[in-house]
């Protein structure tokens, strides 16, 4: 499923054109595994990426994970870090030393040049709403991101949202599906 999943999105990625996926897969099937890889591939092509969260108190798992993959071209973005450490992790970005930004909802706005894939984790949450002004949703600054920049937008979730999930049954968002659960050994050896 994951293979299925990776070769839709590598397809997309070969292309260099703007598609959005819904990827759809319970708890514990693979996602991850399928944003790591994809960004993986995305950073070969000389592209960077984004991938978002929607708390930051899920910041640091998902940072653990992408720097043991990515090592010091991980930057992290979000509001619970002090201006000083916003700064830098800014300036990094902006000089190109950075090709991962990890964060809530306003690191969409990351000074990445060359976006290939952009990635919302549990796209269905209410948090990647802003309220207040400016007021925008991450989903739809994403796609539009994507769309000036030919990247791949991953929105990944168990549960997708009504305006996500009719966007795909109307093909607008193309679906992937991961039904089943992996086990962790197993998850490593995805490979295409």
């Amino acid at each position: 499923e994951q293979k299925v999943a990776l070769e839709a999105i590598y397809e997309a990625i070969e292309r260099n054109k703007q598609k959005t996926f819904l990827l759809q897969g319970v708890t514990a099937s693979g996602k991850t595994q399928v944003y790591l890889k994809a960004l993986e591939r995305v950073i070969s092509e000389g592209k960077q990426g984004i991938v978002l969260v929607p708390e930051i108190s899920l910041t640091p798992q998902t940072v653990r994970r992408f720097t043991a993959k990515f090592g010091q071209k991980v930057a992290v973005l979000h509001s619970g870090l002090t201006f000083g450490e916003r700064f830098d992790a800014w300036r990094k970005i902006r000089e190109g030393k950075v090709k991962v930004v990890i964060g809530a909802r306003s690191a969409i706005f990351a000074p990445l040049t060359k976006i290939g894939i952009i990635v919302i984790d549990e796209e269905h949450e209410p948090s990647y709403k802003q309220e207040k002004n400016p007021k925008y949703h991450t989903r739809e600054v994403a796609i539009k991101r994507a769309e000036y920049h030919n990247a791949v937008v991953i929105l990944g979730t168990a549960t997708p949202s009504l305006e996500s999930a009719f966007k795909a049954k109307s093909g607008e968002y193309n679906l992937l599906r991961l039904p089943n659960r992996v086990a962790g050994s197993d998850m490593p050896s995805i490979s295409i």
